[in-house]
């Protein structure tokens, strides 16, 4: 079973999380999606949709298991993860995240490089929630956040964990537009196609541009940065915490 579907609609090219149940993500998905927004543009991309299931966009890093990792496999999974981010920060086409339900912790993260956001509305929440399970919001996520909010919105949100639904994310411009559930994909594709119609040097050239704040921030990541998140997924603290959540995970389910 595959987990990652990629739909094409003429020249928009929709990949869809398919990891049910939550689309959690995981190093293969991850891999999967960071190699599939690389090479859409060589496929005949014009425009990439990141999209979910109806009722959840993604819920983030597969904690049960990245648990399982050492540190060198951990380090190396992070690696990974802030490559998905670069790849989508630095594609030369643009990328609207179609939200379509649910988006904790690295679920909003991969939203915060896309071009544009349009989430489902509704009782759906959104939000960096990376201090309530006990780890750090990595400088480079913080960047990017106060891109979107100004300094002391992103940082009063990230401080304290802020999961915010629907409503107040479009508010305060963590999303851009809000629609129906089953319309999030096709409003997207819309948006994506709508901007195309532009001349194309001259969209990409001022996309670039408008962009190149968000690309400046990767230029200064280094190894030290990995190296630091693993330090920190694998303190007291995170494990602490992180093991707890996992144990409540599953006495819910059964």
């Amino acid at each position: 079973m595959t987990l990652l579907e990629t739909i094409t609609h003429d020249t928009v090219h929709e990949l869809r999380l398919a990891r049910p149940p939550v689309n959690a993500l995981n190093p293969e998905l991850v891999g999967m999606l960071r190699d599939a927004v690389l090479s859409a543009p060589g496929k005949g991309a014009r425009g990439i949709v990141l999209s979910g299931h109806p009722g959840m966009f993604s819920a983030g890093l597969d904690v049960p298991s990245l648990l399982q990792l050492d540190r060198p496999a951990m380090g190396a999974f992070w690696k990974v993860f802030i490559g998905l981010c670069e790849a989508l920060a630095r594609s030369p086409i643009p990328i609207v995240a179609a939200i379509t339900g649910h988006s904790p912790a690295g679920g909003a993260v991969l939203t915060l490089y896309c071009d544009y956001r349009i989430m489902a509305r509704g009782d759906f929440r959104i939000g960096l929630n990376e201090v309530q399970v006990g780890l750090v919001v990595p400088a480079i996520i913080q960047a990017a956040m106060r891109r979107l909010l100004g300094a002391h919105r992103a940082e009063r949100l990230m401080v304290a964990g802020a999961m915010i639904d629907a409503e107040e994310a479009h508010r305060i411009g963590l999303v851009d537009e809000l629609v129906e559930t089953e319309l999030v994909v096709g409003r997207a594709i819309g948006w994506l196609q709508d901007l195309l119609r532009h001349p194309p040097e001259a969209m990409s050239e001022t996309r670039r541009i408008a962009r190149a704040d968000l690309h400046a921030e990767f230029d200064r990541v280094d190894k030290a940065s990995d190296d630091e998140f693993a330090k920190r997924w694998f303190s007291v603290e995170a494990q602490h915490v992180l093991g707890d959540l996992v144990a409540k995970l599953k006495a819910k389910r059964g």
